[in-house]
């Protein structure tokens, strides 16, 4: 198993990947209204 800074596991990183893309879906619908 590869060790990304920290050890953190796959999980987490799938995590911060979902989060930023409901984030990058609000802004989008920010600037679309």
């Amino acid at each position: 198993m590869c060790e990304v800074s920290g050890g953190y596991p796959q999980q987490s990183s799938f995590a911060l990947i979902v989060v930023l893309f409901i984030l990058l879906i609000i802004v989008g619908a920010a600037f679309l209204c």
